[in-house]
């Protein structure tokens, strides 16, 4: 059945939002978020031990039925954010929401639509499919190339973008993969795991906002390393 010709869609969407020091954009990103039409959500927000203000703004959706917030007592890194959200999921889907404001929430069912037409699995949201869209940093640019070249290479795929932010799973089968990463190598640990199971991955085209670093952009040059080292890992273990 066509996506179009359904009023709600028929699943659970869990939205994971790993937040650290976001007080300029955390009360709008989830203004955006709790806005989208015609699909069941929760939005499960992890604070990384924000010391910027933004727990206490946080503080005010502890009684929302549809937000649950945990609260980090130390800083352990995004992918460990992920991982507690992970364990707090109801829903039938899974998505990864940064806490910026260089995503749309209003591109969900885009990524959904592969999942009910077509039956997916896996769903990543591509920036590069989406000629519309503003380039980072040259240098990030560049950055996102290399990791998604290394991963098609070592992972016999055909991505466009592999670190992109918006990956969305069947939540029994990201439930399953037993992750291990505690900062930015989620990404590629995730694809890597998906892959070496033969789990095709979809995408689909996204808008993109990206921000600058004095914006509080936080990923780094090591950050790519430490990708590239872990598609390399999980190529031969497991």
């Amino acid at each position: 059945m066509s996506i179009k010709n359904i009023l709600v869609i028929p699943m659970k969407l869990s939205i994971i939002m790993p937040v650290y020091n976001e007080k300029n954009t955390i009360e709008e990103i989830i203004r955006r978020v709790s806005a989208v039409k015609r699909i069941e959500k929760e939005l499960i927000i992890v604070d990384d031990f924000s010391t910027d203000g933004t727990r206490e703004l946080l503080r005010k959706y502890q009684n929302n039925c549809s937000i649950a917030i945990v609260f980090h007592d130390q800083n352990l890194g995004k992918g460990m954010a992920i991982r507690t959200g992970l364990e707090k999921v109801t829903g039938d889907l899974v998505i990864i929401q940064d806490a910026d404001l260089e995503y749309d929430p209003n591109d969900y069912l885009k990524l959904v639509r592969p999942i009910i037409e077509d039956g997916a699995f896996v769903v990543y949201g591509s920036r590069s499919l989406s000629h519309k869209n503003k380039m980072s940093y040259l240098r990030y640019f560049i950055g996102g190339q290399v990791v998604t070249w290394w991963t098609n290479l070592l992972y016999g795929c055909r991505l466009t973008d592999e670190p992109t932010c918006y990956k969305l799973f069947q939540a029994d089968l990201l439930k399953s993969l037993r992750l291990s990463c505690k900062r930015f190598e989620f990404c590629p640990e995730v694809t890597a795991k998906i892959r070496k199971r033969g789990i095709e991955i979809l995408e689909v085209p996204i808008s993109y906002n990206p921000r600058k670093i004095k914006e509080g952009k936080k990923i780094r040059w090591k950050d790519g390393l430490q990708a590239i080292w872990t598609l390399l890992k999980y190529r031969f273990t497991n």
